[in-house]
């Protein structure tokens, strides 16, 4: 007699499945929240100085010195405007550079 069972194991390999789809499914909700909530913009309206205008827009200095860039603009380098500027990348900026 062997101390293995002669079933077959189609129960097992149905379990496994059902097992690591719920682990994707889980994984790809929780990845969906990441970007939804963490990456996505949170803008403020500041007052920024203009220091430069590029082809990609106009890069400006927040009063509390972060250089953003606030798309394009009508002004010239050293107005002040009001411009709407994402704190989440300037929290980000802030913990790269303590």
């Amino acid at each position: 007699m062997s101390a293995v069972d002669g079933k077959s194991s189609k129960l097992s390999g149905k379990n496994f499945t059902f097992i690591m789809g719920g682990a994707i499914v889980i994984v790809a909700g929780l990845l969906i929240v990441y970007l939804m909530f963490y990456t996505s913009p949170e803008y403020n309206m500041e007052s920024v100085k203009i220091i430069a205008i590029t082809e990609n827009g106009c890069i400006a200095e927040t009063m509390d010195g972060y250089s953003v860039n606030i798309g394009n603009c009508d002004g010239n380098p050293g107005q002040y405007v009001d411009a709407l500027v994402d704190q989440k990348v300037k929290a980000r900026t802030a913990a790269m550079n303590p």
